[in-house]
């Protein structure tokens, strides 16, 4: 809704700072999403008089006009314009303005046409921004000769001059108060909010003797879908421009001025919120008005000129024969009015909202009534909006209006009422408001306080609860006065286990440098083949989408790491030269006999680096870390197969790919990527990823951290360098040697593997430091020995002997 100030200024005072308006108005619930001045773009720009003009001694089309800019002197100015002759009042851009050109803003300069000199220029509508629909009267391609509707004091602002300088605020107004969808609706807020009088006049005319039943007809059909429905008549019409007050409201408000009868119902619309329509009673055949429902198939063709088919449940305002307007949506399209029109049947009636609507819909139009309609309207509003129309057109000498109308009223005239409880809306609101106040807020939105209820004005649609009354007070005492409380009754509020437990998740992968990302949970079937998954993995039974957005999102993931590598193959086609991503999901495993699957969290992860920094123990580092904040005990690794239980094996490398386990329990794999895999991305660095199942590293973890005090003895350290196959994995050796230590056992650290020459092919070389403590006393030499003997025990047992 866009509210012209100077429009509104006629119902209440409101000569305060714009942004202060604004400021206050929003605190009170009307919400406003900006405001503009009119013409802001223009500057410099006057009224000036042409005192001479004489045509251009170089050229056949330019003029040299003498202008009179109220500085005393003649301002020399040349044109090309043919309309401009003597004592033509125009509007001038001096040297150093600014005016519209194509929709831009351009600055005016003195300069030479032709060889004589031209200190300005006379300016047409469309540079000062407007067009022949704001002054009827000018030409579209030549100069603005100002009318006698502007003021022509020279050296005056354009902008002033003309009455294009209005302050238009745009609000955004929730679909529970259509009441305030007009400009009046916007003043009684304006009004209650800065404690102004609201000044609405009941709106009355005079009109001319006749019976208005002599002339036309009116039934209502379907009460249901049309509880009240106003008619008037206005004989000797005469159409013409309307005056410029009313057009500069219009155009402030984004209305387009059409003519006086158009204009006078869309001003009627904007200053009552109420939408009217005007017949020309040439074409209501039979001179009768049916509101009734449409025939199934029957059609009419529409103002803008386009046939429609009517469905049986569309309401329509029909003549003796045929439609002439969809009802609460548009007229149809010889129910305008035309420029020979002489006597008009103005409308003015009330819809049912949800029926509006679904006709608006199913039509595909959707106007500035129906806009209206379908949020629900007071029948009450239909007298004051036809009553306003024809008190206008007896204003603007449009025409006579007889002094009879037609009302079919089938409305309930009930007022609703709420219980008023000041001590209830107290404990509610958590203020300390005396009654008395609340009675006074309530009094200057239009409630009735008596009796212990509210008795609520019969346009606010939206008053049916106590808490709705208190919402009315609480804006109006100011949000900002009420004090903060904690709600009673509820614990402070904390994060669950879970929450806790993928907060620590997220700051460990934010630590390793790893950016968060979001995908979509539904995928296309082709992922799996691009993973490399087995026709007959357990992975592609997946929940079918019954609507799906296309084909490339009808299923919902049973793996988190296709996700993953789309975000990689999308940086690398960006040209990236790293990607390091996370993140934390759910899969979608079907459950027999279930009609939801089950939603596990997951962790996925995946790196690619151009600089070749990152390989698979970075990864490997990455799942330590998050293992290690989460409190993860017993952890352990192993080299992944097509039996490791992780169909995503096929995805990787087979060679580097490993499958973690927590307490002997697999909740994980990673590792790089099959070269087969990044080809079907597109992927041309070596890629890691990997995935994390959450809630069994969950079940596995020790949330609290436990501290030990500081060693009171020293430690003992041996190294040991021992030479095994190939094959046999360093973590292995790590548990024998872990094993064989016991308690004493402080750490195990790998610092060399090495195989060349010295070393039996199919053999390498593994060397560790033991570090080993006690916390009852020094160990002694031989309590050392006797542990490293355990060891070399151990390691032989395994295939590895002690390296000479």
């Amino acid at each position: 809704m866009d509210l012209s100030m100077r429009w509104l200024a006629d119902y209440v005072d409101c000569d305060m700072p714009i942004k202060e308006f604004v400021s206050g108005i929003t605190l009170s619930g009307s919400k406003v999403e900006c405001f503009e001045t009119e013409g802001d773009y223009l500057s410099n720009v006057v009224v000036g008089q042409v005192k001479e003009i004489v045509r251009h001694p170089d050229s056949d089309h330019m003029f040299i006009c003498q202008v009179d800019v109220g500085e005393g002197e003649l301002t020399q100015i040349v044109t090309g314009a043919q309309n401009v002759k003597k004592d033509d009042f125009v509007p001038v851009a001096k040297h150093k303005s600014t005016v519209l050109h194509e929709g831009k803003v351009v600055k005016i300069t003195k300069g030479k046409l032709r060889g004589e000199a031209s200190n300005g220029m006379l300016c047409s509508l469309a540079e000062l921004g407007l067009t022949v629909h704001d002054f009827p009267y000018a030409i579209e391609d030549g100069i603005f000769i100002l009318g006698d509707d502007c003021d022509k004091t020279i050296g005056k602002d354009i902008r002033e001059a003309i009455g294009f300088n209005d302050t238009t605020v745009e609000f955004e107004i929730t679909s529970n108060r259509p009441d305030c969808m007009s400009v009046t609706g916007l003043a009684r807020e304006t009004a209650a909010t800065f404690g102004k009088e609201f000044k609405l006049k009941k709106p009355e005319y005079k009109g001319v003797k006749g019976d208005i039943n002599d002339i036309i007809s009116v039934k209502i059909h379907n009460s249901k879908l049309c509880p009240r429905y106003m008619a008037a008549v206005v004989k000797n019409v005469k159409i013409g421009q309307s005056p410029r007050w009313m057009r500069e409201r219009l155009r402030a408000s984004g209305v387009r001025p059409i003519n006086n009868f158009v204009d006078i119902t869309n001003y009627v619309m904007l200053e009552y919120g109420h939408p009217m329509h005007a017949f020309d009673l040439r074409y209501v055949s039979g001179n009768a008005i049916n509101i009734r429902n449409a025939q199934q198939g029957e059609k009419i063709t529409t103002l803008d000129g386009v046939e429609r088919e009517l469905s049986s449940e569309m309401l329509v305002i029909a003549d003796a024969e045929k439609p002439v307007a969809v009802a609460g949506v548009m007229g149809g399209e010889y129910s305008g009015i035309m420029d020979d029109t002489t006597t008009v049947v103005f409308e003015s009636a009330c819809f049912d909202g949800a029926s509006v609507r679904t006709t608006a819909k199913k039509l595909g139009m959707r106007t500035d009534a129906s806009s209206r309609y379908e949020k629900g309207l007071d029948p009450h509003n239909c007298y004051d909006a036809l009553m306003r129309a024809c008190q206008l057109v007896e204003e603007l000498g449009a025409g006579e209006v007889l002094d009879t109308h037609i009302d079919e009223d089938y409305h309930d005239d009930t007022p609703d009422s709420v219980e008023f409880d000041s001590k209830w809306i107290n404990e509610f609101l958590g203020t300390d408001i005396p009654q008395q106040q609340m009675i006074d807020y309530l009094t200057s939105l239009e409630f009735e306080v008596k009796d212990g209820r509210v008795y609520v004005p019969h346009f606010r649609i939206d008053i049916q609860r106590p808490c709705d009354v208190a919402e009315e007070v609480a804006r109006l005492y100011d949000y900002n006065n009420i004090p903060g409380t904690i709600i009673r009754g509820v614990a402070q509020a904390q994060r669950t286990p879970k929450q806790k437990f993928e907060r620590a998740v997220k700051q460990a992968m934010f630590a390793c440098a790893m950016n968060e990302t979001e995908t979509f949970s539904f995928i296309s079937p082709k992922y799996f083949d691009k993973i490399n998954l087995p026709a007959d993995s357990y992975l592609r039974k997946c929940v079918t989408i019954t609507n799906p957005l296309g084909e490339d999102t009808s299923v919902m993931r049973t793996t988190i790491i296709p996700s993953v590598c789309e975000v990689l193959a999308r940086n690398n086609n960006y040209r990236n030269p790293k990607c390091y991503i996370f993140e934390l999901g759910n899969e979608y495993i079907p459950v027999e006999g279930e009609i939801l699957p089950s939603e596990p969290s997951r962790l996925g992860m995946g790196v690619y680096d151009t600089a070749g920094t990152f390989d698979f123990y970075s990864m490997k580092g990455i799942v330590e870390n998050v293992l290690d904040r989460v409190g993860a005990k017993n952890v352990s690794f192993e080299r992944a197969d097509k039996d490791c239980g992780y169909d995503e094996f096929y995805a990787f490398h087979p060679g580097r790919v490993a499958v973690v386990r927590v307490a002997g329990t697999a909740v994980g794999i990673f590792g790089e990527l099959h070269p087969k895999t990044m080809e079907n991305y597109g992927l041309s660095a070596r890629t890691y990823v990997g995935k994390l199942d959450l809630p069994e590293i969950m079940d596995n973890s020790q949330s609290q951290k436990k501290y030990k005090p500081l060693p009171k003895y020293p430690a003992t350290t041996r190294d040991i360098s021992v030479v095994c196959d190939d094959s046999i994995p360093v973590a292995e050796l790590e548990k024998a040697i872990t094993k064989a230590v016991g308690s004493i056992l402080e750490k195990v650290t790998l610092f060399d593997v090495y195989k060349g020459e010295q070393i039996e092919q199919g053999k390498k070389s593994v060397s560790y430091s033991i570090s080993m403590r006690s916390h009852e006393g020094t160990l002694t030499d031989e309590q050392a020995d006797k542990a490293m003997d355990k060891v070399l025990k151990e390691l032989s047992a395994m295939g590895a002997e002690l390296r000479g």
